[in-house]
């Protein structure tokens, strides 16, 4: 952030006040322009080139597919001499694409993760004497209907964030991963239907799950 701030804040005021008092063929801007992504592109490889968290990850992603190219190059007073300049992006593909295939297989299998242990809880509620929860006057299980679909758009929204490309691959992971949940919902629920038919609110709990299959659709 403060690499970025500085950078854009320089060549702001090199751009308005420093290009000028030079003559063109000095290719002022063009010299600071490449020194200061010379300098953010090495530090973008150092950091990439270490550990990272999952979050450090996705924030160095979002640099390089958002911020750099899309807020700082493109800002009004530096759009028209960056386009000139040519900088590249602040990672080479080749590590920028290994950090994406990390941050999908991390993201893929947070959300797995995630749709496993709310299925768990769902189960765990099913043998609870308790009757389910009502939505706009319907047996439904938050849990299960609205929290695994709000977990899979979010995912797939955060991954768009970074690029269209990263999104859609994890939008064709992501569809792999729900039906492989919903079988697992599915056999989960026909044990319950078969095994609990004693239980004190063995009606609602089947009401709310079936209203549960018009969401998942």
């Amino acid at each position: 952030l403060h690499m970025g701030k500085t950078m854009k804040e320089d060549l702001t005021v090199v751009a308005k006040y420093i290009n000028k008092l030079y003559p063109p063929e000095f290719n002022v801007f063009s010299i600071y322009a490449e020194l200061y992504h010379n300098y953010f592109a090495s530090q973008a490889k150092k950091n990439a080139e270490s550990h990272l968290e999952d979050k450090d990850i996705y924030l160095l992603l979002s640099w390089v597919h958002n911020f750099y190219p899309k807020d700082m190059r493109k800002d009004h007073a530096l759009a028209m001499e960056l386009d000139k300049v040519k900088l590249g992006s602040l990672l080479p593909s080749s590590l920028s694409k290994e950090l994406e295939n990390k941050y999908l297989d991390s993201e893929e299998v947070t959300v797995k993760n995630s749709l496993s242990r709310c299925l768990d809880k769902e189960i765990q509620r099913w043998k609870e004497d308790k009757e389910p929860e009502k939505l706009n006057g319907h047996f439904q299980s938050e849990l299960l209907g609205i929290f695994v679909i709000q977990s899979i758009y979010s995912s797939q929204k955060r991954a768009e964030d970074i690029s269209q490309a990263v999104g859609e691959e994890l939008s064709r992971r992501l569809l792999k991963e729900l039906p492989a949940f919903l079988r697992s919902y599915r056999d989960a629920f026909e044990d319950f239907k078969e095994k609990s038919k004693k239980h004190r609110y063995y009606k609602p709990i089947l009401i709310a799950n079936i209203n549960n299959c018009w969401n998942f659709r």
